[in-house]
């Protein structure tokens, strides 16, 4: 455990053929005889890289035209649907269980984002703020939710992601919501009480904590420099091999990554391309106590987006009263009326006065569709806040 390594990138997973109608017809490749030698497999392989390049750039023509017939002169921004991405994908996933692919649906869902990913930015790529600086996992939920062809801005904190964004500057945000080992990033839903910014989807993200540093072996580690909700992550590890050794909270795992590299003794806990970026030694992998250790980000934007078929809502509510008997059940008894199922509800200070305060309700299903419609329309006669926050897509895996 306490021999350092150096850190590999991850191999990149082949490309499968494409299925589906299309001009060029997908085929049901023959079976390679067993006596088939490299070379006549190497030649199939070519010929379906060859098909599936022509059919790549076909679906990329076909991109442009969508582009050009909603409006010639429009930015990229204004052909971005969330709900249509979420909708293809959706059935990449359908299909690649129908079939029994060899790819995981996780590397299928990979393939098919960057490929949209980069039709969409032919004319001018998305802008995208996150939560940085470069390393951080807000950067890795960008690239898994926009993919890699998008411009992606690190900023100093969560309110300037959203001032980006107001501005115009950014196309849309991606920060931090809820870890759940942790619980939520209050930073964020406070923002929302003054921004008028809304959401248009969300991203879950597998989080891998990793000890790393310049030194070769645990022995020299003085002290561990991480956000705290890392530190938090990570206690049980961190009393149990580096006990008595100082922990010191900072503003991003980026940033205890940077101390690693310019501080003696210094151990940083970030994510492997932390690592790569800062030239660092991996010294343990997966720290982190839980192995479902899971963090959900939101995608911010200006404005809302169709049904994709699977969605989740966020309100925002509060009554004239909240601290009266019954205030909080007469806000969801609707949701219960018309069988709406809430997945999440967080309580902050409304900051209209002390001991007052705001729900945030995360609810199944999109607003402008029934039931959940009906029953915001009756939320909304008895609150005296009501703002629906965004209805989007849930995460595609």
């Amino acid at each position: 455990m306490t021999m350092a390594r150096k850190v590999k990138r991850p191999a990149k997973a082949k490309t499968p053929a494409p299925k589906g109608k299309t001009r060029l017809k997908a085929r049901k490749p023959a079976a390679v005889p067993a006596a088939a030698g490299l070379d006549t497999i190497r030649e199939r392989i070519d010929g379906i890289d060859a098909e599936l390049h022509a059919l790549i750039n076909e679906r990329a023509r076909l991109a442009q035209q969508v582009g050009i017939s909603k409006h010639a002169a429009g930015h990229t921004v204004d052909f971005y649907r969330p709900e249509r991405e979420a909708q293809v994908l959706r059935m990449a996933v359908e299909r690649n269980r129908k079939q029994r692919g060899p790819l995981r649906n996780d590397e299928i869902v990979r393939l098919f984002r960057e490929i949209m990913s980069a039709c969409l930015a032919q004319q001018e790529p998305l802008k995208v703020g996150y939560l940085g600086p470069e390393g951080t996992f807000t950067q890795q939920a960008v690239n898994k939710h926009f993919g890699h062809s998008v411009r992606a801005l690190p900023l100093t904190s969560i309110e300037e992601v959203f001032r980006e964004v107001e501005a115009g500057t950014a196309d849309f945000g991606v920060v931090p919501i809820e870890n759940s080992s942790e619980g939520t990033v209050n930073n964020t839903l406070d923002m929302f009480l003054a921004s008028s910014l809304g959401i248009c989807g969300e991203v879950e993200l597998r989080i891998h904590q990793n000890l790393m540093g310049r030194m070769a072996s645990l022995h020299q580690v003085q002290r561990v420099c991480a956000h705290q909700q890392a530190l938090a992550q990570c206690s049980s590890w961190l009393s149990e091999y580096l006990p008595g050794v100082e922990r010191v909270p900072v503003a991003s795992n980026a940033e205890g990554a940077r101390r690693a590299r310019d501080e003696d003794g210094t151990a940083a806990i970030a994510s492997i391309s932390a690592a790569e970026v800062y030239g660092l030694n991996v010294l343990v992998p997966e720290i982190e106590d839980r192995p479902d250790n899971t963090t959900r980000f939101l995608v911010i934007g200006r404005k809302g987006f169709p049904p994709s078929g699977d969605d989740k809502t966020t309100l925002l509510v509060s009554g004239a009263h909240t601290d009266a008997p019954g205030a909080l059940f007469r806000l969801l008894e609707p949701f219960a009326g018309h069988r709406i199922s809430m997945t999440s509800i967080e309580s902050r200070p409304s900051r209209r006065r002390k001991w007052d305060y705001v729900f945030f309700i995360d609810l199944e299903g999109h607003c402008d569709v029934e039931p959940l419609a009906k029953a915001l329309a009756e939320v909304k006669s008895r609150a005296s806040l009501f703002r629906v926050l965004g209805s989007y897509p849930k995460a595609v895996l």
